[in-house]
């Protein structure tokens, strides 16, 4: 059984989560990987996940304020041996479920092109594409999202 536990960055799991996440990135991304990373500094976030099995981390995501009304999913990561099991639209849908708790109304993200499994998975989930926002803005390698929450 999957179970997924709310906690924040400073949380070991978590850390380690995102260490393989850059180390996946990192490959995928190649020297494009600097400038995204400079955007995914997880020092500050109140608001983070990791999914486990018994006592085994699988995968992470966090959220983290990005207007008044919105948050920005950040830090979505599941381990290559536990893909498949939908242990990323767990995490999403409780990313979703906690941001709409703390009255926040949508949430938006940045995925690169590189990472067709995010981007199959955000558009199963109910993500629209939008237009790249702030830093992504005339990026070639990110797709913007948005869902509106539930009430």
């Amino acid at each position: 059984m999957i179970v997924v536990k709310r906690t924040n960055s400073k949380h070991p799991d978590f850390v380690a989560m995102v260490a393989l996440l850059d180390e996946d990135l990192a490959k995928r991304d190649g020297d494009e990987h600097a400038f995204y990373a400079q955007f995914n500094n997880i020092d500050h976030i109140e608001h983070a996940l990791v999914a486990y099995m018994d006592k085994t981390p699988l995968g992470c995501g966090a959220v983290k304020e990005f207007s008044k009304d919105s948050v920005e999913v950040k830090r979505m990561y599941v381990s290559p041996q536990s893909r498949g099991q939908g242990i990323g639209a767990k995490i999403l849908s409780e990313l979703e479920r906690w941001a709409a708790e703390l009255s926040y109304k949508k949430c938006v993200l940045e995925t690169g092109k590189k990472q067709p499994e995010a981007i199959a998975l955000y558009k199963k989930a109910g993500y629209k594409v939008i237009s790249n926002y702030g830093q992504y803005k005339g990026v070639e390698n990110s797709v913007c999202f948005q869902k509106l929450l539930a009430p």
